[in-house]
C-alpha cells in the first residue's frame, strides 16, 4: 500500500475477500469496471480458510479412516490401521493454500486490485484502509460490502486453548479422547461426526428438542441414527452453564430438566451461531440502515439506503451460507453496470455435510401447506437404488414436492450419499419451473445415484418402477 496525499480512485471497491467479496470483483470487472478488493485476512474467507473447504477435509480424512479400517458386510478386512494426525492437517492445509492461491490467480487475471488492510467508511464515496504501518484514501464510485461474520463467542464460554471455536477444532494437533460440543447444528454436528470417525469420544449438547434445526425430522433422525453408532451421545434440551478448564482438560456443567450435570473431556466447541461483522467500520456513521442484529438492509439489487453501496452475504439477512453470498456479489456486480438483475432465493440449496448428507431445496412438505398449495410429496428409498446397494450405503430417501394441479416441483429433499451433488438437479428443477413428469422423462444413466430423482418423479406420477 502506498501511502499518499491524494486519495486512489476505482470505480467499484470490494471490501471483504470471501466467496462473496471475490465473486463480486471478478464479476465486476468482467462487467468494464475497474475494481480494488480489500481485506485485512487471507483471500478466500472464512469458507475457504477456517469453515466449508478445511472442514469437508477433515470429514473426508475421517470417512476414509473408516472404511480403511474395513466392512464386514463387504468381506473386507483390515488390521492395525491408524492416523497420522499431523499428516491429516498438513493435507489439509495444502488442499486451502492451493484454493487461496487460485482466488489470487483469479483476482489478477482479472484485473482486480488486491489491497491488504481494514477499511473505514469516512463517508458514502471514501474509505480509509489501514494496515499495521499506514493507512490510504480511496474513493469510489460503488462499494460492495462482504465483510462475512465471526463465530459468537459466550461470556461463560470464553475461547482458549481448551475451549474452541470452530477454527480451533479445526487446527487441533491431536485427536481429542473425548470432546463435547455445544450446539448440535450443521458446524457443530459436522465436527462431532469428523472426530468421531477418528475415534473421538462425542458428546453434544443441544438446547432445543432435536438437532439440525430446519431440516424434516424424518432426514434428523438417520443422522442420529448414523451418530450414535459412531458412539457420539446427544444430549437435547440441554443448557450448558459453564465450564471449568484443569491442567488437561475442561470439565463442562449444564442442565436437563432442572437436574445439573458435569461431564469432563479434553477439549469444548462451542458452536452457537455467527455474528455479523458490520461493527467498527464507520457504516452507522455515514446513514447506513442496520437492522438489531447488525445485519445491513438491502432491496432486490443487494443495494442499501446509499445507493452507491451494496451489502451481500452473511451481512445481510438470509441464511449464511457461501453460495448465497456469490450468488448475491454476481447481483450486485451486474445491478451496478446497470442490469435488471435481481435476487431471487427459490432455488437456493441448503446442505450438511452430516453422515448421511442432507440436503433441501425450496419447499418442504411443511412450508409447501402453510404456502396454502396442494400437494403430492412423495419418497423413493437408497434402498431401492443399485448404486447405492453397490456402495453399502442405503440409508435415506429423495422427496420430491410438488403442486397437485399440474406437478410443478416445489421443493425437494435428500438425505442419503451425495445428497451435496443430487440437490444441483433438483434446485435446477425448482428454478425453472420443470415437472415431475420432466424428470421422469430424463434418461438418467444407470446404475447411479442421480437415478433416484428419476424414480422418486414416477413415484409422484403413481407409475413406480422399483417399489411395490
Amino acid at each position: 500500500m502506498v501511502v499518499g496525499d491524494f486519495p486512489e480512485e476505482v470505480d467499484t471497491l470490494v471490501v471483504g475477500a470471501g466467496p462473496g467479496g471475490y465473486v463480486a470483483a471478478i464479476r465486476a470487472a468482467q462487467k468494464g469496471q475497474k475494481v480494488t478488493i480489500v481485506d485485512k485476512g487471507n483471500l478466500g474467507g472464512v469458507c475457504l480458510n477456517v469453515g466449508c473447504i478445511p472442514s469437508k477435509a477433515l470429514i473426508s480424512a475421517g470417512h476414509r479412516f473408516e472404511h480403511a479400517k474395513g466392512s464386514e458386510d463387504m468381506g473386507i478386512v483390515a488390521e492395525n490401521v491408524s492416523v497420522n494426525f499431523d499428516k491429516v492437517q498438513e493435507w489439509k492445509g495444502q488442499i486451502v493454500n492451493k484454493l487461496t492461491g487460485g482466488v489470487e490467480s483469479l483476482l489478477k487475471a482479472n484485473k482486480v486490485d488486491i489491497v491488504k488492510g481494514e477499511a473505514y467508511f469516512v463517508d458514502k464515496n471514501t474509505v480509509k484502509i489501514m494496515d499495521e504501518k499506514q493507512s490510504q484514501t480511496y474513493k469510489f464510485n460503488n462499494c460492495i460490502i462482504a465483510t462475512g461474520s465471526r463465530t459468537i463467542e459466550l461470556k461463560q464460554f470464553p475461547y482458549s486453548d481448551r475451549v474452541l471455536d470452530s477454527t480451533g477444532a479445526l487446527n487441533l494437533k491431536e485427536i481429542p479422547g473425548k470432546l463435547v460440543v455445544i450446539g448440535g447444528g450443521y458446524i457443530g454436528t459436522e465436527l462431532s461426526g469428523a472426530y468421531a470417525s477418528f475415534g473421538s469420544e462425542v458428546t453434544i449438547l443441544e438446547g432445543t428438542k432435536d438437532i439440525l434445526g430446519g431440516f424434516e425430522k424424518g432426514m434428523t433422525q438417520l443422522v442420529k441414527k448414523r451418530l450414535k453408532k459412531k458412539g457420539i451421545d446427544i444430549v437435547t434440551e440441554a443448557m450448558a452453564q459453564g465450564v471449568e478448564e484443569t491442567d488437561n482438560g475442561v470439565k463442562v456443567t449444564y442442565e436437563v430438566k432442572g437436574e445439573e450435570k458435569t461431564i469432563e473431556a479434553d477439549y469444548l466447541l462451542v458452536t452457537v451461531g455467527r455474528r455479523p461483522n458490520t461493527d467498527e467500520m464507520g457504516l452507522e456513521d455515514i446513514g447506513l440502515d442496520l437492522d438489531d442484529k447488525g445485519l445491513i438492509k438491502i432491496d432486490k439489487q443487494c443495494r442499501t439506503n446509499l445507493d452507491n453501496i451494496y451489502a451481500i452475504g452473511d451481512i445481510v439477512e438470509g441464511p449464511q451460507l457461501a453460495h448465497k453470498a456469490s450468488y448475491e456479489g454476481k447481483i450486485a456486480a451486474e445491478a451496478i453496470s446497470g442490469e435488471k438483475s435481481e435476487i431471487d432465493y427459490l432455488g437456493i440449496p441448503a446442505v450438511v455435510f452430516s453422515d448421511p448428507e442432507l440436503a433441501s431445496v425450496g419447499h418442504s412438505e411443511d412450508s409447501a401447506k402453510e404456502a396454502g398449495y396442494e400437494i403430492v410429496a412423495k419418497k423413493f428409498p437408497f434402498a431401492a437404488n443399485g448404486r447405492a446397494l453397490s456402495l453399502n450405503d442405503t440409508d435415506g430417501f429423495v422427496k420430491l414436492v410438488t403442486r397437485k394441479s399440474d406437478g410443478l416441483v416445489i421443493g425437494a429433499q435428500v438425505a442419503g450419499p451425495n445428497a451435496s451433488d443430487l440437490i444441483a438437479e433438483l434446485g435446477l428443477a425448482v428454478e425453472a419451473g420443470m415437472t415431475a413428469e420432466d424428470l421422469s422423462l430424463t434418461i438418467h444413466a444407470h446404475p447411479t445415484l442421480g437415478e433416484t430423482v428419476m424414480e422418486a418423479a414416477e413415484v409422484v406420477l403413481g407409475m413406480p418402477i422399483h417399489t411395490a
